[in-house]
């Protein structure tokens, strides 16, 4: 008796697809999250690089232009020099530093309110915890990105600043000096070691209050708080040079001030009550302080790049403590 034939075996279930792994799935999930950030701070970098590149290229050519045609006028003769070009390269040039200087203040407050803020607020960085995402890769995968994007936009910005300047310096009669404050701190590398830092503080904010509104003050005022104190430290950072000018001079050399007084017998230095020895009064206080020559210790041209090194240097190091701080803060929170 034959065996009955047996049935063939069924076919292998196709296999499951493999789960996304964490860091893209993180990256996905930040990206549309913050897609509106996104979209404003892309805007904002094309919109600034592009006056930017207006300011530097055409419009301080006009302006160079227009002050060659005022500087040819006689004294005392009316002229025709094109005014319309200075006053709009000024404005410009007003109007883009103050876009540039801006970008450390908006990066801390975007991180406080909306990158950890407003997630910790509304549990949804809780509910990322339970599904299998870190809380150290949760706030890793929203440090990194950002990092990257906010350093490349920054550096950007500010070295079109800084070719903006220099291409109307010497030819625009209304040119900022280098070590006007504005100017030093819109141009080089101390607005993105600033924006980084801004991140940082932005971020800690957020999951210390948990909170998106008082994130967003706190990480702006942590910024401008640093921003302060760095302005002030900064040129006693770096070695100054010192010029020495006779009483009727008074201090000489051009640059980032330090500090300035008088010398007096003896080669001790002493606070000056006054700075020309020509004004009524100012000869007789000098004499009673046995003065015999004005100083002035201050930082040339040549110092810009060491002063941005350090002042950079200074801030990463303030951001790589606010960044450790961070970490540690949300793994005490969710041991």
């Amino acid at each position: 008796m034959t065996a009955a034939p047996t049935a063939p075996p069924a076919p292998a279930a196709p296999a499951a697809p493999a789960p996304p792994t964490g860091a893209p799935r993180q990256l996905r999930w930040l990206l549309r999250l913050h897609r509106p950030a996104l979209i404003a701070w892309a805007a904002f970098t094309v919109l600034a690089a592009v006056a930017l590149l207006w300011l530097g290229g055409p419009l301080t050519s006009d302006a160079a232009a227009a002050w060659k045609d005022y500087r040819a006028c006689a004294f005392g003769e009316r002229c025709a020099y094109d005014q319309d070009a200075i006053l709009a390269q000024k404005d410009l040039y007003r109007l883009t530093t103050y876009a540039v200087l801006t970008v450390p203040l908006l990066v801390a407050a975007w991180a406080g309110s909306a990158l950890t803020g407003r997630e910790t607020e509304s549990g949804t960085a809780r509910l990322g915890w339970t599904q299998g995402v870190s809380p150290v890769r949760w706030l890793a995968a929203r440090l990194a990105l950002p990092a990257l994007l906010v350093t490349a936009s920054t550096a950007l910005l500010a070295a079109l600043h800084r070719w903006a300047w220099t291409a109307g310096d010497g030819r625009v009669d209304t040119a900022k000096p280098w070590y006007d404050a504005a100017t030093f701190y819109a141009g080089g590398l101390l607005p993105v070691a600033l924006a980084l830092t801004g991140l940082a503080a932005g971020a800690l904010a957020g999951l210390l209050l948990g909170r998106s509104l008082p994130a967003l003050a706190a990480g702006a005022a942590a910024v401008g708080g640093l921003w302060t104190a760095l302005h002030h430290a900064l040129p006693h950072l770096w070695p100054s040079v010192t010029r020495v000018g006779g009483l009727d001079e008074g201090p000489s050399g051009s640059g980032l001030w330090v500090r300035e007084g008088v010398l007096v017998a003896g080669g001790e230095r002493a606070d000056a009550p006054c700075l020309n020895a020509l004004a009524p009064g100012c000869r007789g206080e000098l004499e009673r302080l046995d003065a015999t020559a004005f100083y002035r210790d201050f930082h040339p041209a040549a110092h810009y790049w060491p002063l941005q090194l350090v002042g950079a240097g200074v801030l990463l190091l303030v951001t790589a403590l606010l960044t450790v701080a961070a970490f540690r803060l949300l793994r005490r929170r969710t041991a």
